[in-house]
Parts: structure tokens; sequence; C-alpha cells
């Protein structure tokens, strides 16, 4: 995306790809990291973003996002490489739930769905 002098001269997309590809549309918004931060944190509370509890869930919608992104663009490797980043910090983040708190554990992998 050109910025600066150069935004002049940036052709707009036509109307029917910008709505066919959902352009200008972030995945997740404010709102929605609010409403995952309040329901699966920790304290319950829209600003507990650094708890375990809050991260794993923030990951899992990324994931499941990214998962089916990768379904119909299948020679995305850029996009297969952060999905298995993600994976792995959020295993990482379930390992150390596991060691710290087990009854904190059980409940985020009942409330995602997640199987371990």
């Amino acid at each position: 995306m050109l910025f600066g002098k150069f935004s002049q001269f940036r052709l707009p997309l036509p109307p029917e790809i910008k709505e066919e590809n959902n352009f200008f549309e972030m995945h997740l918004t404010v709102e929605t990291r609010k409403e995952l931060f309040k329901k699966h944190g920790s304290k319950k509370s829209e600003k507990d973003t650094g708890s375990p509890e809050s991260q794993i869930a923030l990951f899992t919608t990324r994931i499941n996002h990214l998962t089916d992104h990768l379904k119909s663009n299948k020679k995305d490797f850029g996009t297969q490489t952060g999905l298995l980043n993600l994976v792995g910090k959020r295993k990482r983040l379930l390992n150390y739930l596991q060691t710290t708190d087990i009854d904190r554990y059980r409940a985020i992998l009942a409330d995602l769905d997640l199987r371990k």
C-alpha cells in the first residue's frame, strides 16, 4: 500500500472487488477483542488482556480464521507459517496453564472446545 505523497496515484478498487473480498474490513475489531477478554479472561474484564486464558482465546479465534483462509488459499505459505507460529504459542500457553493451575486449564479447554 502506498503512503505519503504517492497515495494520490493509487487507483481505487471497483466496488464489486471490495464487496467480494471484504477489503478494509478487519477480522478482529476492538469490540470483538473486548468481548473475548471479558468472556474468557480470568478477571472477566475487558481490560484483562494479559491473562493466559484471554491470550489462548484470542489465539484460538485467529487460528480458526486462518484455517478457513487456508482452505480456500492452499498455496499461501506465509499464512501457513503464521498459523504454525500461533499454534505453537497457544500450545506453550496451555502447557504453562496446565503446570500452574490445572482447574483454569480444564475450564479453558472446555470453554473453547479444545482437545488435548
